[in-house]
């Protein structure tokens, strides 16, 4: 192992050559000025610096000033050697820096001890420092593994709410594609109206969820053929208050959003909606970007007892629902998604060419839309077929 090195500053020779033969048990370097000790320290700084005060050019002090405003040398003791033995020159050494005196002309006892002395404190203040490093490395390696562990936890919750949320549109959508379409549908219409990525990426998530609450419905409404009668349709009116619930209590963002989705997407612009009867701003904005999205899907997608309306019919409805069943602002930012929208539209589209509609479906649409229909068409069921 290395013995510990020492940066000598003198301008006076024989100093240099007193001390370099009293610690010659150290590896030396030595400089006859400021500005040369300055730069050796910082190309490869030693463990300790003896520092003339009084030299030509830059003073002790003033070096000494510059090492400790340098990070690369300001941890490095510097204990002053100088022929000024005053208090007041003392002060200012131990104000600029300084961790010692040792005064002209030297007694080889105390440079020698007080030289061991800081070299040892500098050790253990190098150890220390090392070890804290390690333990801080170690310490946010662990916390990267705790975090990652929460994360994994977050992520399985947040999936199994996801599928969830599948689940409940597998009741009455055997594709399950709603819920794809319409988070994309609401990311598009979110993007319009200025949202960063990341909380476009929350409510893409949340999105999936907004109908949750349909767990809660019996089959036997869901998958009813002809009109809801009011206590049927008293039991539908319920699933957002269901899914809150269901979504309620966590400490995760996206579910968080998620639960007000699901509690707000059937309010109306105008208050007339479920199931609180919100008016106007009082609904949260993704709730009223999420109702937009939802009747334009149930509008324009086949399902096995109705044909798709056409995209003209589509459009033509949400635009006359402007100011009552949708906020004006959300209509507006539909329609400049509408590119956006209709590539979801198609690429998460139920119809292909491996699930062609049913000849009797193609020459004519069914007298009562379903009660699936009615979920997304609440207050306009009078435009279904």
């Amino acid at each position: 192992m290395l013995s510990p090195e020492i940066l000598i500053v003198d301008d006076t020779s024989l100093n240099l050559d007193v001390l370099a033969s009293l610690l010659s048990a150290y590896r030396l370097r030595v400089a006859a000025d400021g500005a040369t000790a300055l730069r050796m320290a910082q190309q490869e700084p030693p463990d300790l610096i003896l520092l003339d005060v009084l030299m030509p050019g830059l003073d002790g002090f003033e070096v000494c000033r510059r090492l400790q405003a340098d990070p690369r040398t300001c941890e490095i003791p510097v204990i002053f050697i100088t022929a000024l033995g005053d208090h007041e020159n003392e002060t200012v050494g131990f104000q600029v820096g300084g961790v010692d005196y040792i005064t002209k002309p030297f007694n080889p006892m105390v440079v020698r001890a007080r030289v061991q002395t800081h070299l040892e404190l500098k050790a253990v203040w190098d150890a220390l420092r090392d070890e804290n490093a390690r333990l801080e490395s170690r310490v946010e390696a662990r916390t990267a593994q705790l975090q990652a562990v929460l994360d994994r936890l977050r992520e399985s919750a947040i999936d199994t709410v996801l599928r969830l949320g599948l689940a409940a549109e597998y009741k009455d959508d055997q594709t399950g594609r709603h819920v794809l379409r319409m988070a994309h549908y609401a990311v598009a219409v979110a993007r319009q109206l200025g949202w960063n990525a990341a909380d476009l990426d929350r409510l893409f998530h949340a999105a999936l969820m907004h109908d949750i609450g349909k767990l809660a419905l019996p089959d036997s409404i869901l998958q009813k053929a002809g009109p809801l009668n009011a206590e049927e349709w008293a039991i539908v009116k319920r699933h957002p208050l269901v899914g809150a619930r269901i979504l309620s209590g966590s400490d995760s963002e996206i579910i968080q959003l998620a639960e007000i989705v699901a509690l707000t997407h059937h309010e109306k612009w105008d208050g007339s909606g479920y199931p609180r009867g919100l008016k106007g701003e009082d609904i949260p904005l993704v709730g009223r970007i999420v109702a937009i999205c939802d009747v334009f899907d149930a509008l324009t997608v086949r399902r096995p007892y109705k044909l798709a309306f056409p995209l003209d019919e589509a459009y033509a409805i949400l635009r006359q629902s402007s100011g009552s069943h949708f906020d004006p602002a959300v209509v507006h930012a539909f329609f400049a998604a509408e590119s956006e929208v209709l590539r979801a539209h198609h690429e998460y589209g139920d119809d292909s060419p491996e699930r062609p509609l049913p000849p009797a479906v193609v020459t004519a649409r069914v007298a009562h839309p379903s009660a699936a229909h009615l979920l997304a068409l609440d207050a306009a069921d009078d435009t279904a077929p």
